[in-house]
């Protein structure tokens, strides 16, 4: 019989992929378009990545490779997480993968049965949701709001789980709020995990991205939590290699070789060349980039704040703000009643050309979500007409 299976029917498109190519369409079309909507840094590829990958081309290394990937990469992976994040784990526990995204499918097609269920807390990046679907397992979506900074707190997290719950899901700094945990709030969370069978899928691609404390991962916090966790960490935020497609996941020995054994029939390998530009990338990291976005932290939020119908949390990590525009609804902008944050995003882009993410996708639909990964120049231009468009709103 033909037609499509239920398993792509159920999926929602990726509303921050789907606003942005809008936006690059307009632009192509000669319009002058501010684009804060996708969360792809302004920052280029490092140039030892770029030499590294080069140097593989001009030396024929364009073949297949272990659908782990090379074990120099691993290693150096392994080396990284020892230093930076406290966590000892052997090159076989570690898989590269085609971006951060295509390390979290992994863990999710590898860890989850039917009917299981997987704390997801929201906010939320928008391809969580889906990618547990997929797995033919159950969100379970705790909402968090400003009350917590965006946090999950151990009294909501222990009320989510049941006999079925698999996973739970930690995105510290988070995409879309901003919000990082500290390590006392890892802890109490951890204490909660303990208690229960279960793993923790701790997305950490933002982590070069923290402008007030330390980075902590809830794996770091003793030998049983590192047990059940598993660390997904990626080259796109920090070393802004978006398109290179390069992400990985360490996790516990049985877990990581079901990962490979799955990857080795999904994609063989990530990009030959590709792998050697992360090994470049891992020795050419400039944390000049992390004050860069601290300082378009500041003024952007700063500008956001100030905006009339508009609420805003103070973000701690990422290169997001996540205001809350809920006072807006059932108001009106030039006669048009706002119906909602989509409804709100999309007068945004036809009066004042700035592509900004509605809060719906993210499980959060008062809000939206602006991306300041764009040079300062392009983002003062941005909040004047965002502020005008606010001051318009009776």
């Amino acid at each position: 019989m033909l037609g499509l299976s239920s398993r792509v029917k159920a999926i929602s498109p990726s509303a921050t992929l789907a606003i942005d190519t809008r936006v690059k369409e307009m632009i192509q079309k000669g319009e002058d378009v501010i684009n804060l909507s996708v969360g792809e840094p302004d920052t280029p590829t490092p140039l030892r990545a770029s030499y590294r990958a080069i140097e593989g081309i001009v030396n024929g290394f364009t073949k297949y490779t272990n659908s782990s990937g090379i074990v120099e990469l691993r290693k150096r992976l392994a080396r990284k997480l020892a230093e930076e994040n406290g966590l000892e784990y052997d090159p076989e526990q570690i898989v590269v993968s085609v971006g951060g995204k295509h390390s979290l499918y992994n863990a999710f097609m590898a860890i989850c049965n039917p009917g299981d269920e997987v704390v997801l807390p929201a906010p939320y990046w928008v391809s969580y949701i889906e990618q547990i679907k997929l797995a033919d397992a159950v969100p379970v979506v705790v909402p968090t709001d400003e009350s917590t900074g965006f946090k999950l707190t151990p009294e909501k997290l222990a009320s989510a789980i049941t006999p079925r719950t698999k996973a739970l899901v930690l995105n510290s700094p988070s995409n879309p709020t901003g919000a990082a945990y500290t390590r006392e709030e890892l802890q109490a969370l951890a204490c909660v995990v303990a208690e229960r069978d279960m793993y923790v899928v701790s997305d950490e691609i933002y982590e070069k991205l923290l402008y007030t404390g330390e980075h902590v991962s809830i794996a770091a916090l003793g030998p049983a939590l590192k047990e059940r966790t598993l660390v997904v960490n990626g080259f796109s935020k920090a070393f802004g290699m978006t398109g290179w497609r390069l992400g990985y996941m360490a996790g516990p020995k049985d877990v990581m070789k079901a990962v490979a054994d799955f990857q080795s029939h999904v994609t063989s390998n990530v990009t030959s060349i590709a792998q050697l530009a992360a090994l470049g990338a891992l020795d050419d990291y400039d944390p000049a980039q992390r004050e860069m976005f601290r300082e378009r932290l500041e003024y952007v939020y700063g500008r956001v704040a100030a905006m009339k119908h508009v609420r805003c949390v103070k973000p701690q990590g990422a290169f997001y703000v996540f205001p809350n525009v809920g006072d807006c609804f059932g108001k009106t902008f030039r006669g048009a009643v706002i119906c909602d944050a989509d409804h709100l995003c999309e007068l945004i882009l036809e009066h004042c050309r700035v592509g900004v993410v509605a809060g719906t996708g993210f499980g959060a639909p008062r809000n939206i979500r602006i991306s300041y990964a764009v040079r300062l120049e392009r983002l003062r231009e941005a909040m004047d007409r965002l502020e005008r468009f606010f001051a318009e709103i009776e």
